[in-house]
């Protein structure tokens, strides 16, 4: 029965020509104009990292957080662009580009040096040095907090 079951499981992943070491996640990074790239991990492992240690509102103790500033996945943005960060289950939420520092948020691609798992918040979890300052623990840091994020669209301001 378990020689079935892994037999079967190997040809959905051969069906949708994925390989069992294939990494199925990527961000998907998506401009104005509908073009776009998917970035895997090793590509953001390639970016400028930023690291930081914090509590969250989701987890049980401190966290040592990992990843690459969000505008640097972004690039250049307009005034009054937002970005639309969009989760695996689609959940969504608007984040205007002027709440964007240099070096915050990130997009964590690791929790205490270890990849995230979908059921750990990953692959990839925007995420703020809450302890840092008072002024980034409120709801709407929260809400901006998108864990198994996909896709970070850039759309302009109304």
């Amino acid at each position: 029965m378990r020689l079935i079951l892994i037999a079967a499981f190997l040809s959905v992943f051969q069906l949708f020509g994925l390989s069992a070491q294939a990494d199925p996640f990527g961000l998907a990074i998506e401009g104005r104009d509908g073009g776009g790239q998917v970035m895997s991990l090793a590509e953001l492992d390639q970016m400028p990292q930023q690291r930081f240690t914090t509590s969250t509102i989701w987890t049980d103790a401190p966290v040592a957080f990992s990843g690459v500033p969000l505008r640097a996945l972004v690039g250049e943005l307009r005034p009054g662009q937002t970005l639309r960060l969009i989760a695996l289950n689609d959940y969504q939420v608007d984040l205007p580009t002027d709440a964007l520092k240099d070096d915050l948020p990130i997009v964590a691609t690791r929790m205490d040096g270890r990849v995230m798992a979908v059921r750990d918040k990953g692959p990839f979890w925007v995420v703020y040095p809450y302890d840092s300052d008072s002024a980034l623990q409120n709801e709407t840091t929260y809400a901006r907090s998108v864990w198994q994020l996909k896709t970070i669209r850039i759309i302009d301001g109304s």
